[in-house]
């Protein structure tokens, strides 16, 4: 359709293809590292549904508040499994990460994955103290954003929001109607207007909006429209792609990592 090309991100990016098995082997690695010594609850349910649970990571000693990382994959692909290593930089700053899977569309629909990270993001926080920061990745950068706007969360747990970095955010899903993978979203303008955080007016929270410099002008966009929107800075990482950019996550000296746990 349309705007096929525009948000394909495999397309554009050199080696694409091995870039799944990697980041898959990295975060068993990680998750054997954290399991033998003690750092990681893994299989946490949050919700009655086989895909509704979420991996657990601790530091030494007592945390300095959570940190939520949100997976991406345009709400089709993916679970938590790929991306255990990315929360070495906020772990090493002395917070606790959890990482949810969420069920995926066709099967549910994209307000229902909206539900369901909120119900991780309060389950987890039910399970550590202290302020909580936000991140997420592509359709998970949807899915953060979202939880940063009134009556998405308990305000119990609203209040306890520090800081949301939604990383290369799908921000308006309208577009999304002009390709074919909204065959298997099932978006209507109505739906689309309704999960789009373009359009919402954030909590008053910090929020950093980032995306890497290299990425399809269509993400680009997405990134500016939702700074545009709610008036925050938007950090373009110069060389990174769609790919590469979340890798700022595991270094724990990074200016992302730095602005999500501060």
């Amino acid at each position: 359709m349309e705007l096929d090309d525009a948000y394909a991100n495999a397309a554009h990016i050199a080696g694409a293809d091995a870039y799944p098995a990697r980041w898959a082997a990295q975060a068993v690695a990680f998750r054997e590292t954290e399991s033998d010594t003690g750092h990681a609850r893994l299989d946490h349910p949050y919700g009655p549904g086989e895909r509704e649970a979420l991996d657990l990571f601790l530091p030494k000693g007592r945390p300095a508040g959570l940190c939520v990382f949100v997976h991406g994959g345009y709400w089709l692909r993916f679970d938590r499994s790929y991306w255990s290593h990315l929360a070495r930089g906020p772990l090493a700053r002395g917070w606790a990460v959890a990482m949810p899977s969420y069920d995926l569309c066709p099967d549910v629909t994209i307000a229902e994955i909206t539900r369901q990270i909120a119900c991780a993001v309060t389950s987890a926080a039910a399970e550590i103290d202290g302020p909580i920061a936000l991140t997420g990745h592509s359709a998970g950068g949807h899915l953060v954003a979202r939880m940063a706007v009134a009556g998405v969360l308990h305000n119990d747990v609203a209040r306890r929001i520090r800081s949301v970095v939604p990383i290369s955010p799908v921000a308006d899903l309208r577009p999304l109607l002009k390709t074919s993978m909204n065959a298997q979203l099932g978006l209507d303008m109505a739906a689309a207007s309704a999960e789009s955080p373009v359009l919402m007016q954030p909590l008053d929270i910090s929020v950093t909006v980032w995306v890497g410099a290299a990425e399809r002008p269509a993400f680009l966009d997405q990134a500016r429209w939702l700074g545009e929107a709610w008036e925050c800075p938007v950090i373009e990482a110069e060389g990174r792609h769609h790919f590469d950019v979340i890798d700022a996550l595991g270094d724990p000296d990074s200016t992302m990592v730095q602005a999500l746990t501060g």
